[in-house]
């Protein structure tokens, strides 16, 4: 069963669901991806599948589309919901038998910041990743 993890950085969402799905800390996973996407964009698609790799698991990214919807419905699946008023930056959740894990539920409170599951996605998806 995954479990929530809550983002630590501003921009660590992206850290934090690969944590979740491959079962590690915060701490550990935060070390698998380079700093300046942690410090000053966030992680993207290709920086969170190699940082999967490199700990065993075989994931790959596509944009969302007809073809790739059905991925969303797949526990495990990491997606990448689109920029919006309230995700200025965009965000990324993880589907898990509890619905969605998101890292920072009580955006834009950061005081501190939680994570927590919510029922759905709390904007469009754009990106997914997921297992192979």
């Amino acid at each position: 069963m995954l479990k929530a993890i809550v983002q630590e950085q501003l921009l660590g969402c992206g850290i934090a669901c690969m944590a979740c799905v491959a079962g590690i800390s915060y701490a550990k996973a935060v070390k698998m991806v380079p700093f300046k996407y942690v410090s000053t964009i966030g992680c993207l698609c290709k920086d969170i599948v190699n940082a999967l790799k490199k700990l065993g698991l075989e994931y790959d990214y596509k944009k969302v589309t007809s073809k790739t919807k059905s991925y969303l419905k797949k526990e495990g699946t990491i997606v990448f919901i689109k920029r919006s008023t309230k995700y200025l930056r965009g965000h990324y959740l993880v589907k898990t038998n509890k619905g969605w894990m998101n890292p920072w539920i009580n955006y834009p409170d950061i005081t501190p910041a939680k994570a927590g599951f919510i029922n759905k996605l709390p904007g469009k998806a754009q990106w997914v990743i997921f297992k192979k």
